[in-house]
């Protein structure tokens, strides 16, 4: 699919949900492997014993950046198999625009993504697009994060 027909379609989706995801996971494992690629091993992460005596959530809670880095999961970009858009053969995080971490994630939670697009634009043979990625946790009314995420798309 051309870049302009796909621009063209997306500028009359400003404002509409775009993807929902499945519900994932929070396992320890993940915290920890979160951990340990980081570098952060505050004990509200990683200490089950300590956060479950200490810690107001009564067990350990995600990095507020482990469920940023889930964006691209979430959102369904690491599959090369599957796309976002016909023809799309590469796709960069640009960065982000805003970004709260709203509510925290308990282990053994389930989180999903919810992305609502903001703008789409041809900027230098590519498509940027600008989404709201909400990252909802099961059962809970506040969000664990509200993000304007930015990426580049290249056919």
């Amino acid at each position: 699919m051309p870049l302009a027909e796909v621009l063209t379609d997306l500028n009359g989706k400003i404002g509409e949900e775009t993807h929902l995801s499945e519900w994932l996971p929070v396992t320890q494992e993940l915290i920890d492997m979160f951990a340990s690629a980081t570098g952060d091993k505050q004990w509200i992460h990683v200490d089950e014993q300590r956060a479950k005596a200490e810690s107001p959530y009564g067990t350990t809670i995600a990095h507020g950046y482990l469920t940023l880095s889930l964006y691209p999961l979430l959102r369904g970009l690491v599959d090369a198999d599957k796309p976002i858009f016909p023809g799309v053969k590469n796709i960069i995080n640009y960065g982000l625009n805003k970004l709260r971490f709203t509510n925290a994630v308990k282990v053994g939670s389930k989180i999903r993504a919810r992305c609502t697009l903001i703008a789409a634009e041809d900027i230098k043979n590519s498509l940027q697009l600008t989404e709201q990625y909400t990252v909802e946790i099961q059962g809970q009314e506040r969000p664990a994060c509200v993000a304007e995420c930015v990426m580049r798309l290249y056919f």
